[in-house]
């Protein structure tokens, strides 16, 4: 079998047995790709059945050469083992080639966190004055509330809304949905939102249920999201560097320092790995160190 049969096949796998989105679909393609463009280039060429661990590091070596980032060294790498995992479970071979292969060590990146402080400026920033400030407002204050992705906000459907329950319905990675709580304050400048902007546009057919809209009545763009968040966050005088991620680390650092349980938290990130919801206790482990280094009197 030769290497596009194989793509194929093992993209319709993670799109119909592993739900995944089209964006990692496509991630995921392109890294074989680059491994099937490098293995036809060998003399003689490397077939995928045959391919071994020493032909797989030969690979790493020559993204490590031509100066590949050791992150993406790391994603190439976790693709790589899928897709000969998923020949594996085919019958096709009999042992994962990529399976002991170790990836780069890559440096913990603690996340930037704003202080409930700096949130409030910002969201206090916002300009109510012009048409779309109650809209910019209450994306913010949605951010902040409920931690979510920039796609899951900008996909939040108003019949997604339970408000009597202070929940949201999240569509999340893998189209897995998941409730998220969400406080009063945001529920609150929500309905401003659709009472005095939302009902005043001229609505698309397609658009008639998203929650969020531009003022042409579609759907609210990640970009406009990011652009919203960075022109409030330079009217509000914050100098970090502050995307919409920025917020849903936020809510996730403030609720740990508050002394909320971490399995919670991942549930409303939406975390498939309770690992990946600990790098917000490290940031608070961070946070109690520079307190320490600033306050004691020993320092001083």
């Amino acid at each position: 079998m030769d290497w596009d049969s194989l793509i194929k096949g093992f993209i319709n796998y993670l799109m119909l047995e592993r739900g995944m989105s089209k964006n990692t679909l496509l991630a995921y393609e392109k890294d074989i790709r680059q491994v099937r463009l490098f293995m036809k280039d060998q003399n003689p060429p490397i077939k995928p059945l045959n391919t071994n661990q020493n032909n797989l590091l030969d690979f790493i070596y020559a993204l490590n050469d031509i100066g590949i980032s050791e992150r993406t060294q790391a994603r190439m790498l976790s693709s790589i083992k899928a897709f000969f995992k998923y020949l594996l479970l085919e019958k096709l071979i009999d042992v994962n080639p990529g399976q002991l292969i170790e990836s780069p060590k890559l440096p913990q990146k603690i996340p930037t966190v704003l202080s409930v402080g700096e949130v409030e400026k910002i969201i206090n920033a916002v300009d109510l004055s012009i048409p779309q400030g109650h809209r910019n407002k209450a994306i913010l204050e949605t951010l902040y509330a409920s931690g979510l992705r920039v796609s899951e906000l900008t996909e939040l459907k108003i019949s997604d809304m339970i408000f009597d329950l202070g929940f949201l319905k999240v569509v999340g990675k893998g189209d897995k949905e998941r409730l998220v709580p969400i406080g009063e304050k945001a529920i609150k400048q929500i309905k401003t939102y659709i009472s005095h902007y939302r009902k005043s546009l001229d609505i698309k057919p397609d658009f008639v249920d998203h929650l969020f809209l531009n003022r042409r009545g579609s759907k609210l763009s990640r970009v406009m999201v990011f652009n919203i968040v960075k022109n409030n966050t330079t009217r509000a005088g914050v100098t970090k560097i502050v995307s919409p991620h920025t917020f849903r680390h936020s809510f996730a650092t403030h609720l740990l320092e508050g002394g909320a349980d971490l399995r919670a938290v991942q549930q409303m990130l939406g975390h498939e790995s309770i690992l990946t919801t600990e790098i917000y206790t490290h940031i608070d482990q961070s946070y109690l160190k520079e307190t320490m280094l600033m306050y004691h009197p020993l320092n001083k």
